[in-house]
């Protein structure tokens, strides 16, 4: 054998094994392509299901937000009527119960002074004013010495 038909064997083997390697890689590519199909395929089948229940719930959701709509145009609607209502009797009754509550607060005072003429009890004390938020010194009980 000469040097050019060993040279033409080995670059044979090499191909072949070349070859070889190349069917094993599209082989396993194909497989892979089928499960991608088959994935596709299962994923397909669930999707369109979940894709109708969530349209199905956005419409639901959609008829619950128009009822919400009318129920809150309702509730205004009786907001307004309300405080129409309370102006109302305000401006009706309001005058005349300042006056009558003035009225008795005067005859209140009036009576309350004559019972202050006569003299019945014990002396009253004075009284204590409170100041919210401050603090006021206690009265000092023992003199200062003076040197």
């Amino acid at each position: 054998m000469s040097g050019g038909e060993v040279a033409g064997i080995l670059v044979a083997v090499f191909w072949a094994i070349l070859v070889s390697f190349l069917a094993v890689a599209l082989a396993r590519l194909a497989q892979t392509l089928r499960a991608t199909t088959k994935l596709v395929a299962d994923v397909t089948d669930q999707a369109v299901p979940l894709l109708a229940d969530a349209s199905s719930a956005v419409r639901s959701a959609q008829t619950q937000i128009d009822r919400v709509d009318a129920i809150a145009s309702d509730v205004q609607e009786v907001t307004s009527n309300a405080s129409a209502l309370s102006t109302t009797v305000a401006s009706t009754f309001g005058g005349p119960l300042v006056k009558v509550a003035a009225f008795g607060y005067g005859v209140r005072r009036a009576l309350g002074g004559r019972k202050e003429d006569v003299p019945a009890g014990p002396a009253k004390q004075p009284r204590r004013t409170v100041i919210v938020g401050r603090t006021i010194p206690a009265a000092r009980r023992t003199k200062r010495k003076k040197d």
